[in-house]
């Protein structure tokens, strides 16, 4: 349960680091740049990143996929497939820094 949660707490950070840090800053603003930007290579793909680095949800999704590669929750505790693992751990990620933001902005309304 300590490293269900440590997992959580850990994939929380990393997403608040991608979604909001000032270290990402510029290459957030880069990404928002390519996406919308028309006339720019792969438009469609700098749309993508560019929503995906904008939400907690979207981002924690991917965080969760490759946390996966390093520790698995899904499969060393409720012994699933690996490669189910991967999928549940993303959405584990998804659902728990959902709820970890949704505890956080509450408390900052206050």
């Amino acid at each position: 349960m300590t490293t269900l949660f440590a997992w959580l707490i850990a994939a929380y950070g990393m997403s608040q680091i991608i979604v909001y840090g000032s270290i990402f800053e510029g290459f957030r603003q880069s990404i928002h740049n390519w996406g919308n930007n028309p006339m720019a290579y792969f438009n469609a793909i700098g749309k993508f990143f560019s929503g995906l680095i904008s939400c907690m949800m979207c981002t924690s999704t991917w965080v969760g996929f490759f946390m996966s590669f390093i520790y698995s929750p899904w499969v060393n505790i409720m012994d699933v497939h690996p490669a189910l693992g991967v999928f549940f751990d993303g959405m584990l990620a998804s659902g728990g820094v959902w709820a970890i933001n949704t505890i956080i902005e509450w408390f900052e309304k206050k």
